[in-house]
């Protein structure tokens, strides 16, 4: 299970295949596993074995495509064409879901073309490419802290281009995800009677994701944990800051509550 539609980011990257549309003529047909052996080493001139390639992408066989694709940089290695057809190899690999080989194609032209006017496009599928294998908070997230890498690379080197007005909405999502994720371990340490294990995983919400949605409820859970270790005036703290920054929000009711039952002598205000 993902944490996103795919649809905005192909969206962003239609741009970029209009520009790459150099040859869009010759045979449309849609090829399968048969195709792919019987025409990917056939040697051809390379206009001819661009066209093919695009054609098969039109036609919806991404897969063959990026064999194709692969065939331009091969057979014609020193041809401008070889230049476009990385990077539209890289993209066939991302429409086929073959995410590996789409930022290995994509890391390939960045070490060839560091400076090339399509460098922004690569760093941007990399990061897409990361981005669409996150999986669910109950998994292991360590794609997810690459895909935040990534992106926050689109949005360092290429601030002003629409990549890292597209990179930025996900950070934020990237970066709430994380934060349930820290929230899940804290919440199971917190059950399990583990309480400084628990505070720690909170406290990382609080102090490295405070902008998501998850640090109204970091902050009660904090307030919880320092009660239960016998540490009144940090819960009293933590509810404090609960109350000043989400005074309305149904976690600060239950800090309130919570300070009344354990802590009558401390206020939440």
């Amino acid at each position: 299970m993902t944490m996103h539609s795919r649809s905005p980011s192909k969206l962003v990257l239609a741009g970029f295949v209009a520009g790459a549309s150099v040859l869009t003529a010759g045979c449309a047909g849609r090829g399968g596993g048969d195709d792919l052996k019987n025409t990917a080493y056939v040697a051809r001139d390379v206009e001819t074995l661009y066209r093919e390639a695009k054609s098969r992408l039109d036609a919806g066989n991404a897969t063959l495509a990026a064999a194709l694709f692969d065939e331009v940089e091969r057979q014609h290695p020193y041809s401008p064409w070889a230049r476009r057809a990385q990077l539209m190899s890289a993209f066939s690999y991302y429409v086929a879901q073959e995410y590996n080989p789409a930022i290995q194609s994509a890391q390939r032209f960045l070490s060839i073309h560091p400076g090339n006017k399509d460098a922004p496009y690569a760093y941007y599928l990399i990061a897409l490419s990361y981005y669409e294998q996150i999986s669910d908070v109950q998994r292991d997230q360590k794609i997810t802290e690459q895909a935040l890498t990534a992106l926050q690379e689109v949005n360092r080197r290429f601030p002003t281009t629409q990549y890292a007005a597209d990179a930025r909405l996900k950070i934020d999502l990237v970066q709430d995800h994380l934060a349930g994720k820290e929230m899940e371990i804290g919440r199971h340490y917190e059950r399990s009677g583990q309480w400084i294990a628990a505070q720690i995983r909170f406290q990382n919400v609080v102090d490295n994701f405070q902008t998501t949605s998850h640090t109204p409820e970091a902050l009660y859970r904090l307030t919880e944990t320092s009660l239960a270790l016998g540490i009144p005036t940090e819960a009293q703290k933590y509810a404090a800051v609960l109350g000043a920054n989400y005074p309305g929000n149904e976690w600060y009711e239950k800090a309130f509550a919570l300070m009344q039952r354990h802590a009558p002598g401390a206020t939440a205000s």
